[in-house]
């Protein structure tokens, strides 16, 4: 069953941590499940195989990249599974369904606002750059396959879509996007980085945009995603 941890004083709060008790050495071989909030937690935690390694990483890309780079340098996993919710972009993904990515774009991260913006890639930056120069991470980043077919691209975003104008000109800038997140792609590089391959899978709780909570099916996107998530992870240990 799921214990929780220690709850630890952090800054605006208290941050509740949740582990489970396995070995280390059955850890180690077991993927990483990520979810960004104790929101999403509670409800994809349950739904879960008994013993999943499942974790939470933090609301928004900053939280979530410096928190998978914590986990994966503590207990190298042989690959991260990233959950939780997304607002679609495109009518053929259904709200209150589960879907699989195969890349995941930034929007955000540049300089200008509205019509002006740039992206850091358009001015020719580059978010990373080994040291030997042998990669880069631009503002994309492929996704391990997930065993079935993709919906497409997932963006995340520093700050979700609250208008139909936000979601032009998101997807004017990332044409294959289908649905905007707040943690892919800061858990992407991190993985990236650790050379750890990641799966996407969210559940659509909106269309992107749409701000009237009344619509919103979260609870009927989290137990698709976690029902998605159970049949991956089942592949994975066989």
């Amino acid at each position: 069953m799921r214990t929780a941890g220690q709850r630890v004083n952090c800054k605006g709060g208290i941050c509740p941590v949740f582990s489970f008790p396995l070995t280390l050495s059955s850890r180690l071989s077991q993927m990483l499940v990520l979810v960004p909030t104790l929101t999403e937690f509670e409800v994809i935690s349950r739904l879960l195989p008994e013993g999943t390694r499942c974790e939470l990483c933090g609301f928004g890309p900053i939280a979530a990249a410096a928190r998978t780079a914590q986990l994966v340098a503590a207990e190298p996993p042989p690959g991260v599974l990233l959950l939780g919710i997304a607002g679609s972009y495109s009518a053929k993904l259904e709200v209150g369904k589960a879907y699989g990515f195969d890349g995941v774009g930034c929007f955000g991260i540049g300089m200008g606002s509205g019509s002006e913006f740039q992206s850091a890639e358009e001015a020719g930056w580059s978010q990373w750059v080994s040291s030997d120069e042998s990669f880069s991470i631009g503002s994309r980043l492929p996704l391990h396959p997930a065993g079935f077919d993709s919906a497409g691209q997932l963006l995340t975003v520093c700050a979700a879509a609250a208008h139909a104008s936000d979601c032009q000109q998101r997807t004017a800038a990332h044409t294959d996007a289908v649905a905007e997140d707040m943690e892919g792609f800061g858990v992407a590089v991190a993985c990236r980085l650790a050379d750890v391959p990641l799966t996407i899978l969210r559940g659509i709780s909106n269309e992107a945009g749409d701000r009237d909570h009344s619509r919103w099916q979260i609870e009927a996107a989290l137990t698709a995603v976690a029902k998605l998530a159970n049949g991956l992870l089942k592949q994975e240990g066989s």
